[in-house]
């Protein structure tokens, strides 16, 4: 089974009303009200679940070409754009959520502690998907479905928040360690045979797209640290990383591509998606680059058009994910900023948010219904539960039923005040 193709942004930010500065010097700021931009928990919601459908449909057979990864062809399908908005919103939450822990009185050093910590639990869990299903039971002397299970079970301690943790903190503190405990005794037994026959320790090769949110995170979240106050450094950044993917994409830096991710940790083309989502939340989300929805629309139209013309002086350079083309990187960042745009027109200036309820609850915590879609690609015996082997119409409803049976349990964790976040 190959590794899906999508990720998420983890846990889910309060979100203020509008952007605040890094620095808040009153308590009487600290506790300003804050209001939830319904539109961006909508997009995220929509977005985990078409990333669990488009993963299933992946190992279905027969199915019309547009429903499938282009792979290493040429071009790009809907199902191509869905880890690009996974990064934009990622990276939309990242001045919300900083400024968040910002007007709640915490420290830089202590924001920076957690941008770090979510960064490496990202790496983690992706190491975790990544190499589950290559356990060899003789060298490892676990089986594959006990390494597993083990697995999951220490990342549910180790990142379950639950309803009154603040009154059983040692309690909650106790569960952490152990998972933490765990997870790392998981990964020191780890084994696998190689493609040469021999026996390979946990492969940092490819750390999955978690992995891949992780170094997004952790570059863009530095940077939004460190320049959030001057806001036309990061869009120099965002260009600088274009004009670098770019390079990358022509073969000029070839330090830059081509090696084992854990050489080339901050891709050019996944952060410069990720940096353009913190640019969208300063103009739809904020107030003060455009204070009214007239000027959001034509700041998020304009920038959009200039993105597809780019992209499309740049389409010679192909348009593939899987060489992260500057091209796909921008044709899907313009289309990120137009659905935010329609979705935030919809949800927050219109009020009509009622069609999308259905995807509030993965909208809210997108990590539990991400780790709980991987649990039948994971464990052999829930492997009928996916739409592994099947094909046609079979194959498209079992990857449906796979998508509603998450949502539910989903909702119902959530109801009970269960979430996964890091």
């Amino acid at each position: 089974m190959k590794p899906t193709d999508l990720l998420l942004r983890l846990r889910s930010p309060v979100i203020l009303e509008q952007t605040l500065e890094p620095e808040v010097s009153s308590a009487k700021e600290r506790l300003s009200p804050v209001k939830r931009v319904v539109s961006v928990d909508i997009f995220r919601g929509l977005n985990i679940l078409l990333m669990i459908f488009v993963n299933n449909v992946a190992e279905v057979r027969g199915l019309p070409w547009w429903t499938y990864h282009r792979g290493d062809i040429n071009g790009m399908t809907y199902v191509d754009m869905v880890f690009p908005g996974f990064l934009f919103l990622m990276g939309m939450a990242i001045p919300l959520a900083v400024d968040a822990r910002v007007a709640r009185g915490q420290s830089k050093m202590e924001i920076w502690g957690h941008v770090v910590w979510r960064a490496v639990s990202l790496l983690v869990l992706g190491l975790f998907i990544a190499n589950a299903s290559h356990v060899d039971a003789q060298s490892t002397h676990i089986t594959q479905v006990w390494w597993t299970l083990l697995g999951l079970v220490a990342i549910t301690l180790a990142w379950v928040r639950f309803p009154g943790e603040e009154q059983h903190k040692a309690l909650y503190r106790a569960m952490r360690y152990t998972g933490i405990v765990m997870i790392a005794g998981l990964f020191v037994v780890f084994r696998k045979i190689t493609r040469e026959g021999e026996i390979g320790r946990l492969d940092f090769s490819y750390v999955e797209i978690l992995g891949l949110l992780g170094w997004a995170y952790l570059l863009v979240s530095g940077l939004y640290l460190l320049f959030a106050k001057r806001r036309e450094i990061l869009v120099g950044t965002f260009a600088v990383m274009v004009v670098l993917n770019t390079f990358s994409t022509m073969g000029w830096l070839r330090w830059m591509g081509g090696g084992p991710v854990q050489w080339n940790p901050f891709e050019a083309g996944l952060s410069s998606m990720t940096m353009a989502g913190v640019l969208a939340s300063f103009v739809i989300v904020g107030n003060a680059v455009a204070p009214g929805f007239r000027q959001k629309a034509r700041s998020i139209l304009v920038t959009a058009g200039v993105l597809f013309a780019v992209g499309f002086t740049l389409q010679p350079l192909g348009i593939s994910k899987n060489r992260d083309t500057p091209t796909w990187c921008l044709y899907c960042t313009a289309a990120n900023l137009l659905v935010a745009l329609a979705l935030y027109w919809l949800a927050d200036v219109k009020g009509w948010k009622g069609w999308a309820k259905f995807a509030n609850s993965a909208g809210a915590n997108p990590l539990l219904p991400y780790m709980l879609a991987y649990v039948p690609f994971l464990l052999p015996p829930l492997y009928w539960l996916s739409a592994m082997g099947t094909s046609g119409a079979w194959g498209l409803g079992k990857s449906v039923a796979l998508t509603g049976m998450v949502l539910l349990i989903t909702r119902a964790l959530l109801r009970f005040g269960v979430t996964l976040r890091v």
